[in-house]
C-alpha cells in the first residue's frame, strides 16, 4: 500500500554495480492536487516531474543546497516548475493546472499532449559552490520519464533507466505515484547494465505497482534486503516575512498606488498557491518600520 508520507529508498543491486532508487510520492502528489486543484492529467504531469526532482534533490550534499526543474514543451498545460532542497522539501506548480485533454487511445492520461515536446527540460542545481550547475536537453516525448532519461545521459553523463507513474482515482485523488531509477556505476559490467535494463522493463505500469505493493514491493523485486530511507515533504519556503520584503522592494510610491487601486497588496506564491495579503495599515507599518 502507498505510504502516508512520501519516501525515497536507495540501495545497490545487480551485484552492487547498479544504484537503485525507488520513490513512493503518492502523498506528495496528493498535497499538490489539494493546493493547486490539479486536473488528473495536470496531476500526472506535475507528479512525475516532482518525483524526478525529488530524486535529483537526493544527490545534493547539504540540506541548504537547492535545485529547480522546469519543463516547457508548449503543451496545453504550459510550463511545469518544481523546486527542491537537500532536505527533500519539494514544491511545484503547473502554469495551467485546470487544463484537460481526452485520454489517449490506450485509455491512459495524455501527459505528452499536456506537456508538449517542442521545448526543453532544464535543471539548475546549486550545491553552494558559488557557480550553479545548469543542464538542459530537448524534450523527447513530454511524457517526463523519457525526457529525464535523455537529460541524465546528455547533461549529467550518467545513463539512467527511468520509470515514473501517477495513478489518479475517480475522486480526483492520487492512488499511487512514484519512480524507479536504475543507474549503472562507473565500470559496471555489461551483465549489470543488462540487469538494469531488464529491471526497468518490468514497470510499464509503475503507478499500479506502487498502489498495490508500495515501494517495498518493488525493492523486493530486486531482492534488495537493505535500503537507506528518507522522507520527502511538500514544503514551500514562502512566508509572510518574505512577502513583506517583496512589498518593500516595490518602493513606497508603487505600494501606495496599489493600495489606492485595490485597497490591499497581494503577494502570490505560485509554488504553493498561497496569497499573502497586506492591507493599507499593514503596508504603511512596513515602510514605517523600514525607516
Amino acid at each position: 500500500m502507498p505510504q502516508t508520507v512520501s519516501k525515497i529508498y536507495k540501495t545497490l543491486v545487480c551485484g552492487g554495480q547498479v544504484s537503485l532508487a525507488v520513490l513512493d510520492t503518492t502523498a506528495l502528489v496528493n498535497e499538490a492536487v489539494l493546493r493547486h486543484a490539479l486536473s488528473p492529467v495536470a496531476a500526472a504531469a506535475l507528479g512525475r516531474t516532482m518525483t524526478a526532482a525529488a530524486y535529483l534533490a537526493s544527490w545534493l550534499k547539504e540540506e541548504a543546497s537547492s535545485l529547480s526543474v522546469s519543463v516547457d514543451g508548449g503543451g496545453v498545460g504550459g510550463k511545469l516548475v518544481v523546486a527542491a532542497d537537500g532536505a527533500l522539501n519539494v514544491r511545484g506548480f503547473s502554469e495551467h493546472p485546470a487544463a484537460t485533454l481526452p485520454p489517449r487511445a490506450d485509455g491512459k492520461l495524455d501527459v505528452g499532449g499536456f506537456v508538449g515536446k517542442n521545448g526543453t527540460l532544464t535543471v539548475i542545481r546549486d550545491d553552494g559552490a558559488g557557480i550553479p550547475f545548469v543542464g538542459t536537453c530537448a524534450l523527447v516525448s513530454g511524457e517526463i520519464a523519457e525526457d529525464f532519461a535523455a537529460y541524465f545521459c546528455e547533461s549529467e553523463q550518467r545513463p539512467t533507466a527511468v520509470a515514473l507513474g501517477v495513478r489518479m482515482g475517480q475522486d480526483g485523488r492520487c492512488t499511487g505515484a512514484g519512480g524507479v531509477f536504475l543507474q549503472p556505476l562507473p565500470g559496471a559490467s555489461e551483465e549489470a547494465i543488462r540487469c538494469a535494463e531488464e529491471g526497468i522493463g518490468r514497470y510499464g505500469a509503475l503507478s499500479l505497482a506502487i498502489a498495490e505493493r508500495g515501494a517495498e514491493g518493488i525493492l523486493a523485486d530486486f531482492h534488495a534486503d537493505h535500503a537507506d530511507v528518507r522522507e520527502i515533504c511538500f514544503r514551500c519556503h514562502c512566508s509572510r516575512e518574505r512577502a513583506a520584503a517583496a512589498i518593500l522592494a516595490m518602493g513606497r510610491a508603487e505600494a501606495e498606488r496599489a493600495i489606492l487601486e485595490d485597497g490591499k497588496i497581494t503577494v502570490h506564491c505560485h509554488y504553493c498557491n498561497t496569497d499573502h495579503v497586506f492591507n493599507g495599515e499593514e503596508t504603511e507599518r512596513l515602510f514605517g518600520e523600514m525607516r
